[in-house]
């Protein structure tokens, strides 16, 4: 934990802030999730809906801000730089391993190891920084987006050769992951004739497509960086790349469908360009605009963002195993807003609740660092 003054950039707080918020919100409805508004659900398999841009644009954040962070070992790999990566892979992941444990803890008790989830969110993030930041370190820079595009071509292509763009038991995800996890290890989906089986939508071999997206994360950062502080080519740039992305994804979509739970090519591509413009917008509207009074709630979500995420995560499985969730929607909201109204009305609720604890660290100018 440190306290100090920092020069950031105030629009990647903001969007990060942005993020860590709305992964909050959908993550956390109330009531049973039949009472939730479609924007607010993921899209079933493929397809995009705003939730479904979330995660992947906190995805694309993480990797402006690793550019950011590597900076500092001029881009090399040594035995410094890669302990510090790996370090923070570990803790990361660990962290969300622990959150898993946690669950279970609460629903089985200690002798729930056994069906105990492997993977989760953070996992994803720990493994998609630790690959990419080793990538970031180790390669000619002018190369990072043929790197990026040459893993998102391989992953289409496992992904196309092995039928795995539809939800089975015998896709290549489900497949690897069984091997390695174990059946009980994972998370678990329903196919469209109703039968549930084992599929984690953040899988190992899917976590491919995620090194790509931090990877042009990456880019994006070292684009802001080389454009010195001027924020209309920054802004220029980062529009044109979010452009050209957006086009390839969709354009791209017919032959490779945009699908979360997979981490297809596709998605990588749109929800990149997608973030690419938010980012540009967001500088254009702070930092060139100077629309700065109105950021604080988001920057305290975004000075802090894994932090908040996990007490997120803790508070919510407390909120739920000691049932003041389901009075809080049953006597409070739902009475007062109806079952769709009272589940967002929850969501809304918890992620202000979040938001406290976050604002006193941002008037502290606390960093907790993961």
């Amino acid at each position: 934990m440190t306290q100090k003054q920092t020069g950031r950039l105030l629009s990647l707080d903001v969007m990060r802030g942005i993020t860590i918020a709305g992964m909050i919100m959908v993550n956390n409805p109330g009531g049973t999730r039949e009472y939730v508004f479609a924007p607010l659900r993921h899209a079933r398999w493929d397809g995009l809906t705003p939730t479904d841009l979330v995660f992947p644009f906190f995805m694309f954040i993480m990797g402006v801000s690793m550019y950011f962070s590597l900076r500092k070992y001029n881009f090399t790999l040594s035995k410094e730089s890669a302990f510090k990566v790996l370090k923070r892979t570990a803790l990361i992941f660990l962290v969300g391993l622990g959150l898993n444990l946690f669950g279970n803890i609460l629903r089985g008790g200690f002798g729930s190891f056994e069906q105990l989830r492997i993977l989760g969110v953070m996992q994803r993030l720990a493994l998609a920084y630790g690959i990419g930041s080793l990538i970031g370190l180790m390669i000619n820079h002018k190369y990072l987006l043929h790197v990026a595009g040459g893993i998102l071509v391989f992953y289409w292509a496992l992904l196309a050769f092995t039928g795995s763009t539809v939800l089975s038991p015998d896709n290549i995800i489900a497949v690897a992951d069984r091997a390695i996890l174990g059946e009980s290890h994972m998370y678990g989906d329903t196919m469209a004739d109703g039968t549930h089986i084992a599929f984690d939508p953040e899988g190992l071999l899917s976590a491919t497509g995620s090194v790509a997206h931090v990877l042009i994360g990456f880019f994006a950062g070292k684009m802001i960086l080389e454009g010195k502080r001027d924020n209309e080519k920054i802004i220029r740039n980062l529009f044109i790349l979010g452009t050209i992305l957006v086009f390839a994804g969709l354009s791209l979509s017919y032959g490779c469908p945009i699908n979360k739970k997979i981490w297809s090519s596709t998605f990588v591509l749109t929800t990149c360009g997608f973030g690419s413009l938010l980012l540009a917008l967001l500088i254009w509207i702070i930092d060139i605009n100077g629309k700065k009074n109105r950021t604080m709630f988001f920057e305290s979500f975004g000075i802090n963002p894994l932090y908040l995420y996990v007490q997120a995560a803790l508070l919510s499985t407390l909120a739920a195993s000691v049932g003041f969730k389901a009075w809080m929607y049953d006597s409070v909201f739902a009475p007062a807003l109806g079952n769709y109204g009272g589940s967002a009305g929850w969501a809304v609720f918890f992620v202000v609740l979040n938001w406290l604890p976050g604002y006193f660290l941002y008037k502290k100018q606390i960093y907790i660092k993961l």
